[in-house]
């Protein structure tokens, strides 16, 4: 994508369409009240009638007739402008965006200035519009046979303001990355089993590695087996497909101290194993690698925005599969921190396949670890498909990612963690931990599991099962996969202060 910033008016340019802001407001002020009159007043005539609709995230099209260089005109409502956040313009954005993306044109204009309040500065405007589109106007291209008409993809957005021009094609360039990252992470988690392997992805975060010049640890079969990660490897049994232990590694200070661990889970697909999963429930298991995307989309915007930290990306993945050689119920395996666990269910393999995730992140240093999974059915039906569970063992640490995720507007909600939680997850007769306590706080027994191999690092626990999905499209982006919490552990990352500090 090429942005360009102009400080002209911005009616007073040749465009294909140009993307305005409309507040509720008594009347036309500034640069609208000059496109009015140029309208001969007709804009304020739209209003009066209802054609031209300032309601939050009304779109409203105007095609100009030669009154204005540009061709035609896309009204976005954006209500009070005391009231509007820059979660509510984001959305507003992403909603017009869509709209725009049908005229199936090359490039569009913002006029940002018309977007503006007194809370949201230039900066921030252009954040939200460069993320807000590159986000909603994402497609998965999918499988199917493509016709000879050639698609039409925007590559070129021009923002008019008479704001400090390279602040905001700095904010528009960072904006698009967050996008990218998300748009990344969907794409992944969209791909079908069968074509998305452990293997491929593995050499997907060894492009990315390459890309941004990340130090790239791809452990095979044989490597696991020689450091002992028995509970990833227990996961893998039954499969044809091998195992990979994936670490990206981002050195972004002189030190490599106060090292940002993030862990992935990466089942490829799911069908629960030996404890089966029926058959409305294994249809779209090819998404619970979304911890995995969501740490390669937010390594991918690390990448590109290089912040002073320092950050070490794992991701333990294989698929669950049943055959002879599968795993099963009252087994007991060794994880790579040398605990033992007795497996009750092996539909709880994530936990598992985190556990060595976890372990290795702090072999490679990692002093803090913010684990991200599709983890528990339990936390749907805690929470609903909007929000995402969170343990953690650290108040400080939880604090910077609920911040982040505030601000990337992925809502989190914190679940308990008590000691009698842990009681339950080491409650085995027989072995250390087992993967499976009970249906009782289903979502706060597999974090807690996970819990068990932080070991007193500050640890903060993600559960998107509900999240990493969406049923219908929405105003940032279409049905499928969401790409959430890439955008949240980049910001994690990018805002990070050390407890030292």
């Amino acid at each position: 994508m090429k942005f360009t910033v102009v400080n002209n008016r911005f009616f007073e340019n040749e465009q294909e369409c140009i993307l305005v802001g409309l507040f509720n407001a008594p009347e036309f002020t500034g640069e609208l009240a000059e496109l009015d009159s140029k309208f001969d007043g007709h804009l304020t005539e739209l209003v009066k009638s209802g054609d031209l609709s300032s309601k939050l995230n009304a779109v409203s099209k105007v095609h100009t007739f030669g009154k204005i260089p540009a061709k035609r005109l896309v009204f976005i409502g954006l209500g009070k402008a005391k009231e509007l956040s820059f979660d509510g313009l984001r959305e507003a954005i992403g909603k017009a965006s869509k709209s725009i993306q049908e005229m199936k044109i090359s490039s569009f204009a913002v006029a940002l200035d018309t977007l503006s309040t007194d809370q949201l500065d230039a900066s921030d405007i252009a954040h939200a519009v460069s993320e807000a589109f590159t986000m909603a106007t994402y497609r998965f291209p999918g499988y199917k046979h493509k016709g000879n008409v050639p698609e039409t993809f925007i590559n070129n957005l021009t923002a008019f303001s008479q704001e400090d021009s390279a602040e905001i094609e700095a904010a528009l360039q960072v904006g698009y990355a967050h996008g990218r990252g998300v748009n990344s992470a969907r794409a992944l988690v969209n791909a079908p089993g069968n074509i998305l392997t452990s293997t491929k992805l593995a050499d997907y975060a060894t492009e990315i590695g390459k890309k941004y010049e990340f130090e790239v640890e791809i452990l095979d079969k044989e490597e696991m087996e020689k450091l002992g990660m028995g509970a990833l490897l227990a996961v893998n049994q039954g499969s044809v497909e091998p195992p990979k232990m994936i670490v990206l590694k981002y050195q972004g200070r002189d030190e490599w101290n106060d090292v940002i661990g993030l862990v992935g889970k990466g089942i490829t697909f799911d069908t629960g194993g030996y404890s089966l999963k029926p058959k409305d429930g294994i249809v779209g298991m090819k998404t619970d690698m979304g911890g995995a995307a969501a740490v390669l989309g937010a390594m991918e915007i690390i990448g590109e925005l290089k912040p002073e930290q320092n950050v070490v990306a794992v991701i333990p993945s294989t698929d669950n599969m049943v055959s002879g050689n599968a795993f099963k119920p009252d087994d007991v395996i060794t994880a790579m921190s040398g605990k033992t666990i007795e497996v009750l269910n092996t539909d709880a393999e994530g936990r598992l396949a985190l556990a060595d995730g976890m372990t290795y992140a702090k072999h490679h240093g990692a002093n803090y670890l913010v684990d991200v999974a599709t983890l528990t059915g339990g936390v749907i039906v805690a929470l609903g498909n909007d929000k995402t569970g969170a343990l953690t063992n650290d108040e400080a640490l939880f604090e910077q990612v609920l911040e982040a995720s505030s601000e990337a507007g992925e809502f989190i909600w914190r679940l308990p963690y008590t000691e009698n939680d842990k009681k339950r997850v080491r409650s085995s007769k027989i072995a250390d931990l087992n993967n499976s306590p009970g249906r009782e706080g289903h979502a706060i027994m597999g974090g807690a599991f996970v819990g068990e191999f932080a070991e007193g690092t500050p640890w903060v626990h993600l559960d998107i099962a509900g999240t990493a999905t969406s049923k219908s499209d929405h105003n940032l982006g279409p049905a499928g996969a969401t790409g959430v919490m890439a955008r949240t552990l980049a910001l994690l990352v990018e805002r990070f202060e050390s407890s030292e500090k």
